[in-house]
């Protein structure tokens, strides 16, 4: 028998750090309690409804909002707001397991699979560690009786009176099956979660999971390579059972890795010892100068000392779980009694893919940690009136600069950087800012402490300039600091929106993405026949669109891209008064009087057209913006064209009824003029011929994406 005390760590759940109860397979193929994913889920909708506050959820095992979900919380949430649509609810899990958000499916926590293979192990784990503990019988009178048996069909536990009495001869009863005294009760047959009048007899080799035959017919795996549960029951089996036969054999190889790194263990040990020694005979001599540096080094020894000592002692826990009978091993040799097929393919795939991983990891062995500390050395030779500023600079590691092109300023700060040489020598690095202010003589720099090369800011105010720098550390030592950047944040807080595609969209010309952030405008064969009933001298009217988001108060920004191709694109707002008359407007948009043989150049017909517009737009096209042409515009044309940005901006401030248009890149305006915001207040876009444009997308914490290596 397996010693069971050896796989414990494998019977722990992710999430209450407490032995499996009820666990429910994740798609990500993690395993939490039942209980525990329900806390999680309603912790998790606790917070949508707060709108992703932080404080609210702080019982919970571990809560984190989805980028999506935040971006919906902050358009409903937002005052001054009304929406036309809500996006469908969020069914995204924070798994505890691989920190990452999963997706349920439409049927959530139903749609899980019970691990029944993985609560039987649990359960004879805790028979072994009371075994001196009985079971005692569900129906005695007090005082209970010991058990004898347990039914698995009524899951309950008897004595043999009792037994003999709710299990009576020549009844349906008395043809149940009954085990030794047992609390694990589990089902004979795995049933469908979707399908719960069907039990599964097919395997998903798609989806990795078992399927009944009405998925396979017309559910989700219509589609899907299915094969029998017979077929998927040897197939994994087999390949379970020879690599665990493979790590077994190697099992002196295994014991010689750990003796290595016992030793790796010792001598971490004796060099940092060696090297705290070396630097306290360094500082001792300019006492009076050095003394913070002095324990400020130490505990840098110590701090590298501990993590390289934390991998190391990781590996040899690693390694003592390919031992037989212990850890990965131990627990993968449990799995193999499984009998039932349905349970057993439900652990097996996920157990194989740990085994491989285990497999690989022995044949290429490095140990985890470095064990020299030479990196740890003062240079004393300095004078003494340097050493008050010493900061221990390595010449070894290169100075980061921060991207300006890659760094973002929009509803939160995204501030890149990167090494000239391309490399990651530095183990951390420091970026810290400040808000510039021409009051205030004295700089306070904030800090932060990021692992890689970049950080999401969230506590920067509207319309202000920062100063941002960066520095790397690799130890103690530390490289000089970068060039400071100077970035300016948005005018007024983001509005997030998304493209209307039911109020006035043309689907005959314009084109949405699937997420609705994007819109594109195409010059081909309708265009061409609502051309051919045109004659000289007028020209086809633009396509419209809206957000699907109004504002009736306050102070908004947003940002979007045009691509440099577009032929004519014009931006702006409309009021909801006007949107009717904006998807019917008449008038046509370019007119023959700006032509310099036309003859139509007088002022009262262009304060005539201007007037006549529902919406307040500017037009931008072949690569250029230009100024409207207003009494307080110069009359020059050619000082009213500029280049067209990479990414423009429109801040809109209903209180003051003004809306201006910025080069979003610089965050700076390039034209502002009134507007009348008498009603509700929506972002509206105009193209003709071949355009496109993009909204651009929020700032979010970036999570690693899940990628399924199997």
């Amino acid at each position: 028998k397996v010693a069971i005390k050896g796989i414990e760590r494998e019977l722990i759940c992710p999430a209450c750090k407490e032995l499996f109860t009820h666990p429910l397979i994740l798609p990500c193929q993690h395993n939490v309690c039942h209980k525990c994913v329900k806390e999680i889920l309603f912790a998790f909708e606790d917070s949508f409804a707060d709108g992703g506050s932080e404080s609210s959820n702080q019982s919970s095992p571990r809560i984190r909002i989805s980028a999506s979900s935040m971006d919906r919380i902050d358009r409903i949430n937002r005052s001054g707001r009304k929406r036309n649509s809500l996006t469908p609810r969020s069914t995204l899990f924070p798994c505890p397991g691989c920190q990452r958000d999963i997706d349920l499916g439409e049927r959530g926590i139903n749609g899980l699979f019970r691990n029944f293979t993985l609560e039987t192990i649990v359960e004879r784990y805790r028979q072994a560690a009371r075994a001196a503990i009985a079971i005692m019988c569900d129906f005695c009178k007090p005082p209970p009786q010991e058990s004898t048996k347990s039914c698995m069909d009524c899951s309950a536990s008897y004595c043999n009176e009792c037994f003999k009495i709710h299990h009576p001869w020549g009844t349906v009863k008395a043809q149940h099956e009954y085990v030794g005294p047992t609390t694990n009760f589990r089902p004979k047959i795995l049933m469908c979660p979707e399908h719960e009048m069907e039990r599964v007899n097919m395997y998903c080799e798609i989806c990795r999971r078992p399927v009944c035959h009405l998925c396979k017919l017309g559910g989700g795996h219509a589609n899907h390579r299915v094969t029998t549960m017979s077929t998927a029951y040897k197939t994994l089996k087999e390949k379970l059972s020879k690599d665990i036969e493979y790590l077994i054999s190697k099992e002196s190889q295994v014991k010689a890795h750990i003796t290595q790194l016992d030793l790796l263990l010792k001598e971490t040990e004796c060099n940092s010892e060696r090297a705290k020694q070396e630097a306290s005979q360094s500082f001792e001599k300019l006492y009076h100068v050095l003394e913070e540096k002095k324990s400020a080094a130490l505990r840098a020894i110590e701090t590298s000392k501990n993590i390289r000592l934390e991998k190391l002692r990781t590996q040899v826990e690693e390694y003592q779980g390919l031992l037989e009978n212990n850890g990965l091993v131990g627990y993968a040799q449990e799995v193999l009694k499984e009998t039932d097929p349905s349970c057993f393919v439900q652990t097996a795939k996920q157990l194989h893919v740990r085994i491989q991983k285990a497999t690989e990891s022995l044949k290429s062995f490095r140990p985890a940690a470095e064990t020299t500390f030479e990196d740890f050395v003062v240079d004393t030779a300095k004078q003494e009136d340097i050493l008050g500023d010493l900061s221990f600079h390595s010449n070894g590691l290169e100075i980061p600069e921060i991207n300006e092109e890659q760094s973002r300023m929009y509803n939160k700060a995204l501030i890149c950087w990167e090494c000239p040489g391309k490399t990651d020598s530095a183990d951390i690095y420091v970026l810290e800012y400040h808000k510039l202010n021409r009051e205030d003589e004295s700089v306070t720099w904030q800090k932060t402490e990021v692992c890689g090369k970049s950080k999401v800011l969230s506590d920067l105010d509207d319309d202000s300039s920062y100063a941002f720098r960066v520095r790397g550390y690799k130890g103690s030592i530390c490289s000089p600091w970068s060039r400071e950047v100077i970035l300016r944040t948005p005018p007024a807080p983001v509005f997030s929106f998304l493209f209307d595609d039911k109020c006035g969209y043309n689907n005959e010309h314009l084109q949405l993405n699937p997420r609705r952030t994007s819109v594109e405008s195409r010059a081909g064969f309708p265009l061409l026949l609502g051309s051919e009933r045109l004659q000289v001298g007028c020209y086809t009217t633009l396509d419209y669109i809206i957000g699907d988001t109004g504002i009736a108060k306050g102070k908004h920004f947003w940002a979007f891209h045009v691509e440099a191709y577009s032929y004519l694109v014009k931006v702006g707002v409309v009021p909801s008064n006007k949107i009717q008359k904006l998807f019917h407007n008449t008038h046509d948009v370019t007119s023959p009087r700006y032509e310099q043989d036309s003859g139509h150049d007088s002022g009262s017909e262009d304060a005539f057209f201007d007037s006549s517009q529902p919406c307040t737009l500017v037009t931008l096209g072949m690569k250029k913006f230009f100024i409207p042409a207003t009494p307080a515009a110069p009359k020059d044309p050619a000082s009213r064209i500029f280049p067209l940005p990479s990414c423009l901006g429109i801040c809109l401030d209903c209180d003051r009824g003004r809306v201006g248009f910025y080069d979003a890149g610089r965050m700076k305006c390039l034209y502002e003029c009134e507007v009348d915001c008498s009603g509700i207040m929506y972002p509206a876009f105009a193209l003709m011929g071949s355009a496109a444009v993009h909204l651009e997308e929020a700032v979010t914490a970036k999570y690693r994406e899940y990628h399924d290596n199997i």
